[in-house]
C-alpha cells in the first residue's frame, strides 16, 4: 500500500490508561502511530505537509498528508509543494515536523494537544545530537508528555523478526528507506553502531530516476507521470537483475515477455462521416466557380497592364518625335519634364516597355546582348569621367568616377546575368529536346524512369521539410527556456549569427580607404547568403522546383496520375488519428536500471558505496572476534525499498563471491518491510522491562544535552 487515505480521528482515546506509551515510527515516508501492544498502527499517513489557501479568504492552511482532489474545491494547491521536515532521514525542520505531530495527536483523539502518555519514537542510526535534542525539546515544552524513549527503527525490526523465528540473534540488519539505507551489525540482539554505514541511496532517488527515464522517453505524457504514479509503477513493475549486463543484452536481443505496459485514459475519436456525391459534387463546382474567377481576375488584371504599357510607348514615341522636330534647347527642357536626362534613357525606357509589353501579351521575347545594344561610344557618353585619371580630377569629380563605376559594374553585371538566363534557356532547351527524343525512343521505359525520380524527389522533399518543422520546434522550445535567462547572443540560432558575422565583415571592409563593395559580382551574393535562411521557408528551393516539372510532365503523359497522391500520404501520417497506443507506456530495461542503482550508486552520480560494499566496510569495522559471529548469522533485509523481487537473490550472489566456498549464508526479507518496526517498537513499548529506558523531562533538564550524546536504548531482554 502507497499511498493511503485521510485516517479518521480516534475515538478511544480517553479510555487508554495513561501508562500505555504512544508508538511513532516517524519515517522520511511514512509516519505511522499507535497504541503500544497492538499489532498495527491506529495512524498511517504521508509523513509531509501542504500550505494551500483557502480560495474564499486566501489564508494559508496547513493539510499533512496526502494529496486529496476532494480538497482542491476549496484550497488552491497550484502554488504549494510538499514540505517535508527532513534532511534525507534526519529531521530538521521542526516547525513542520510540529505540524505534523499536531496534525497525529489530533487524530489520535488528544485534547488541547496535551499527551498524557509516554512517547516512543524511532529515529536513523546515530542520529545527530542536534536534532534529537531538539525533538525532545519540542516534545516537553509543546506537548506536556511525561516520558520519551528513542529506537533505531531498523534494530526494531530485527528483534520482531527474531520473536517470529526468521532471524537469529547475531547478524545484520540492511534498512533501506526513502532517502538512506544503512548496514547494522548486531550481536545479541543490540547494535554495533560504530560499525555501521550509511548510502544516500533509497526510494527517492530509485523513484526519480524512473521519473526521468521515463519524461526523456515519452515527453508528450509528462502530465501523467505525476510521483505518485510513477511510484506505484516502481514497486509494481520493478525487479532486481541477476546479472546487470547479462539482463541488458536480453533487451537487446529481444524480450518482448519482459516489457510491461501501462495503459493511460483514452477514447477512440468518433468515426469521420464520408461525403455523399452530392456533397463531392457541390464542393468540386465551388472549387471550379472560385478557379473561374481567379482566372478571370488575372485576365483583367492583365489586359489593364498591356493598355497602360501601350500608353506608356506611345507617349515615349512622342516625345522622341518631340525631341526631333525641337531645336537642341528645348530639347533639355523636354527632357526635364519628362523626367529623363538624356535621349538614350528614353530609347532605353522605350525597349524596356516593349520588351514587357510582348511578355504580357505572352509573345516570344528574344534576349540580345547588352554588347549589341550599347556601343563603346555610348559607354563613354554615358561615363565620361572613367577614362580620365583621378590625378586630373576634382573632389566632387572623384566621388562623381566612383557614382559612375558603380553604375557601369552594376549595369555590366545585369547584362552578364541576361546572358546566364539565356544560356541556362538554352540548354534546357536542348536538354528537353534530349528527353523527348528517349521518351520517343521507349515510351514505357521513359514514363517508369520519370515516375522513379518523382517519387524519389518528393520522398527527399518531404524529408527535408519535416526535419525543418521538427527543428523549428525544438528551437522554439529551448529558446522560450533560455529567454528568462540568457542574454541575446545566447538565444540567436545558427543561421541569424552568420548573418550578423557577415554584416560585421562588410562593415569592416567598408572601413577601409577605398569603399569598392559592389565592383564584383561576389560581393553581392553577401545579400543572397544574409536573406537565403529567412526565405527558405517561402521561396521554393532547386528540388521543389526540379518537382513541380516533372509533376507538370507526368500530367502532360499520364492522365491518370494525381501529383497530390504522395502528398495527401504524407499529411496523413503526420494528421493521422491517435490510438490507443499512441497513449502506452512501456517498461523494458527501465524495470531494472531503476533498483540497480542500490549496487550501483554511480549511475546516478553518486560516489558512495552499493549494498554488497556497504556489509564489507560494516564487516571490517567490527571487532575480529564479531566478524565470524555475525557472518553465521542473518542478514535481513528491512525498509519500504527492499521489496523488489530478486534483491535477496542478487545480494546473495553479490555476497557469495567473497565468502569461502562452502559457507552458509542467510539472506532473508522481514515479514512485512513496512511495519515490522512499527511493530517492533510497540512490542518493545509493551514490555514491563521497556519503563527503565525512558526519561523524563526534569531528568533532560538536569542531565542536559549531552546526556543525549550518550543515550542509548538497550533492545535485548524486553
Amino acid at each position: 500500500m502507497l499511498f493511503t487515505g485521510r485516517p479518521s480521528r480516534q475515538q478511544d482515546y480517553h479510555l487508554i490508561p495513561s501508562s500505555r506509551s504512544i508508538v511513532i515510527d516517524n519515517g522520511a515516508f511514512f509516519c505511522r502511530v499507535g497504541w503500544a501492544g497492538e499489532s498495527s498502527p491506529r495512524l498511517l499517513f504521508r509523513n509531509a505537509l501542504h500550505r494551500p489557501r483557502l480560495k474564499l479568504s486566501g489564508e494559508l492552511v496547513n493539510i499533512v498528508g496526502d494529496y486529496d482532489p476532494a480538497l482542491a474545491k476549496f484550497f488552491d494547491f497550484t502554488r504549494s509543494s510538499y514540505r517535508s521536515a527532513f534532511d534525507g532521514n534526519v529531521v530538521y525542520q521542526f516547525e513542520t515536523m510540529e505540524c505534523i505531530l499536531d496534525y497525529a495527536f489530533d487524530q489520535m483523539g488528544v485534547d488541547n494537544m496535551q499527551v498524557g502518555h509516554p512517547i516512543l519514537l524511532t529515529e536513523c542510526p546515530c542520529n545527530p545530537l542536534y536534532s534529537r535534542s531538539k525533538m525532545a525539546e519540542l516534545l516537553f515544552e509543546t506537548y506536556s508528555i511525561p516520558s520519551i524513549a528513542f529506537g533505531v527503527d531498523g534494530i526494531f525490526s530485527y528483534n520482531y523478526n527474531q520473536r517470529l523465528g526468521i532471524c537469529e540473534a547475531d547478524g545484520l540488519a540492511i534498512c533501506s528507506g526513502y532517502t538512506t539505507t544503512h548496514a547494522i551489525p548486531i550481536i545479541n540482539g543490540e547494535p554495533i553502531l560504530e560499525a555501521c554505514c550509511r548510502t544516500n541511496v533509497g526510494g527517492f532517488q530509485v523513484t526519480d530516476y524512473l521519473k526521468r527515464l521515463l519524461s526523456l522517453q515519452y515527453p508528450h505524457h509528462i502530465g501523467s507521470l505525476s510521483w505518485e504514479k510513477v511510484e506505484e509503477l516502481k514497486v509494481e513493475h520493478s525487479y532486481v537483475a541477476q546479472d546487470f549486463a547479462s539482463e541488458l543484452r536480453s533487451f537487446q536481443e529481444g524480450a518482448a515477455e519482459k516489457i510491461s505496459c501501462w495503459q493511460l485514459p483514452w477514447i477512440p475519436p468518433p468515426p469521420e462521416e464520408q461525403a455523399s456525391e452530392e456533397e463531392l459534387a457541390r464542393k468540386a463546382a465551388i472549387k471550379e466557380k472560385q478557379s473561374q474567377r481567379l482566372r478571370e481576375m488575372a485576365a483583367a488584371k492583365r489586359s489593364f497592364k498591356i493598355a497602360d504599357l501601350e500608353i506608356e510607348i506611345q507617349g515615349l514615341e512622342q516625345l522622341l518625335c518631340g525631341l526631333d522636330n525641337s531645336i537642341n534647347e528645348q530639347n533639355n527642357y523636354l527632357l526635364m519634364e519628362a523626367g529623363y536626362t538624356s535621349r538614350q534613357d528614353v530609347e532605353a525606357a522605350i525597349s524596356k516597355a516593349s520588351l514587357a509589353l510582348r511578355k504580357a501579351k505572352g509573345e516570344p521575347v528574344k534576349i540580345e546582348k547588352e554588347s549589341e545594344k550599347e556601343s563603346e561610344a555610348l559607354i563613354s557618353e554615358k561615363y565620361p569621367l572613367l577614362d580620365i585619371p583621378n590625378e586630373m580630377l576634382t573632389v566632387e569629380q572623384l566621388k562623381e568616377k566612383k557614382k559612375q563605376l558603380f553604375l557601369k559594374s552594376t549595369s555590366e553585371g545585369r547584362a552578364r546575368a541576361k546572358q546566364r538566363r539565356h544560356e541556362e534557356e538554352l540548354q534546357r532547351g536542348r536538354e528537353h529536346q534530349l528527353e523527348e527524343e528517349r521518351r520517343l525512343l521507349n515510351p514505357e521505359q521513359y514514363l517508369q524512369d520519370l515516375r522513379g525520380r518523382q517519387a524519389e524527389l518528393a520522398a527527399k522533399v518531404e524529408q527535408r521539410k519535416k526535419q525543418k518543422r521538427s527543428s523549428a520546434s525544438s528551437f522554439s522550445i529551448v529558446s522560450s527556456l533560455a529567454s528568462t535567462t540568457s542574454g541575446r547572443s545566447e538565444r540567436l540560432n545558427a543561421a541569424q549569427k552568420e548573418r550578423m558575422k557577415l554584416l560585421t565583415t562588410a562593415a569592416f571592409d567598408r572601413g577601409k580607404d577605398e569603399d569598392t563593395f559592389g565592383m564584383r559580382d561576389e560581393d553581392w551574393q553577401l545579400y543572397k547568403r544574409m536573406g537565403k535562411d529567412n526565405d527558405e521557408d517561402s521561396e521554393p528551393d532547386e528540388d521543389e522546383l526540379e518537382l513541380a516539372r516533372l509533376n507538370g510532365r507526368l500530367q502532360e503523359l499520364d492522365p491518370l496520375f494525381n501529383p497530390s497522391v504522395f502528398q495527401q500520404t504524407a499529411d496523413a501520417r503526420q494528421n493521422r488519428s491517435l490510438t490507443a497506443e499512441d497513449f502506452q507506456i512501456l517498461l523494458g530495461t527501465e524495470r531494472f536500471r531503476c533498483p540497480e542503482i542500490l549496487f550501483q550508486p554511480h549511475i546516478i552520480g553518486i560516489d558512495q558505496a552499493g549494498l554488497n560494499e556497504m556489509i564489507g566496510i560494516s564487516m571490517r569495522r567490527l571487532a575480529k572476534g564479531w566478524v565470524e559471529q555475525v557472518a553465521r548469522g542473518t542478514i535481513l533485509l528491512t525498509g519500504g525499498n527492499t521489496l523488489y523481487n530478486g534483491l535477496d537473490a542478487r545480494l546473495h550472489a553479490e555476497l557469495r563471491k567473497n565468502r569461502p566456498e562452502g559457507s552458509d549464508l542467510k539472506i532473508l526479507k522481514a515479514s512485512d518491510p513496512l511495519l515490522d518496526a512499527w511493530r517492533g517498537a510497540s512490542t518493545y513499548a509493551a514490555s514491563p522491562l521497556s519503563g527503565d529506558f525512558f526519561f523524563t523531562k526534569i531528568d533532560y533538564e538536569e542531565r542536559g544535552e549531552d546526556w543525549l550524546r550518550k543515550y542509548t536504548l538497550k533492545y535485548s531482554g524486553c
